[in-house]
């Protein structure tokens, strides 16, 4: 009887895993120079907790060779504006103001590049027209999701209290089953990490380890 059963939990997560892997996306945000890269200007300004990102980039790659073994969705969805930023024209406070001043993402540039182990291969999706804090932000990120029949996100990248969770956010409002991979993504210091983790998450999705998403 007991092994009846076992059998058949394993038949059922096997089939429930199939399922969700057909309309499942590995959604990747911010994965560039800028903040993994040790030259990076955010990893420099802006990175207090050092090795919280370092693990976190170790993980990315993790859970990246699996979804390509797995043939799961990729989608990387990086930052670059023009010269000059017109994308952010006028901006008096936020992210509209910072990024002009800290001249972080330029295209075509060193920080705006993708790092190096988890650039996009041939067959990624990358998205373009972003121009905020939320990948959806004037991007073809929706549309590429619903053409494709995705409906289940897992959201890695940086940084975990600013654009992870505005992307978090903006997902649960469009309709999607969000899933957070914690340690897949960093904030600038572990306060602002476990405070995500505890009090945001659970309004907008779920999160889970890097361990969890790969089975182990």
């Amino acid at each position: 009887m007991r092994t009846t059963v076992l059998i058949l939990l394993f038949l059922n997560m096997n089939y429930l895993h199939g399922q969700t892997k057909e309309k499942s996306a590995l959604i990747l945000i911010e994965t560039q120079n800028e903040w993994m890269h040790t030259e990076g200007k955010l990893y420099q300004a802006l990175v207090q907790d050092k090795e919280m990102l370092h693990n976190s980039i170790t993980n990315i790659e993790k859970v990246l060779d699996y979804a390509r073994k797995n043939d799961i969705e990729i989608v990387h969805v990086g930052l670059r504006f023009q010269k000059g930023y017109p994308e952010l024209a006028n901006g008096k406070s936020g992210l509209r103001k910072a990024i002009p001043k800290a001249r972080t993402f330029p295209i075509e540039e060193f920080g705006s590049q993708f790092y190096e182990t988890v650039k996009p291969m041939d067959g990624e999706f990358v998205v373009t027209g972003r121009v905020g804090a939320s990948g959806f932000t004037g991007s073809n990120l929706d549309v590429y999701l619903r053409n494709n029949k995705i409906e289940n996100l897992y959201l890695v990248g940086y940084a975990t209290h600013v654009c992870v969770e505005s992307t978090l956010r903006d997902a649960h409002e469009k309709g999607y089953n969000t899933f957070l991979i914690s340690d897949a993504t960093s904030a600038f210091n572990r306060m602002q990490q476990d405070y995500v983790l505890s009090e945001v998450v659970h309004h907008f999705g779920e999160y889970i380890s890097t361990k969890e998403f790969i089975n182990e």
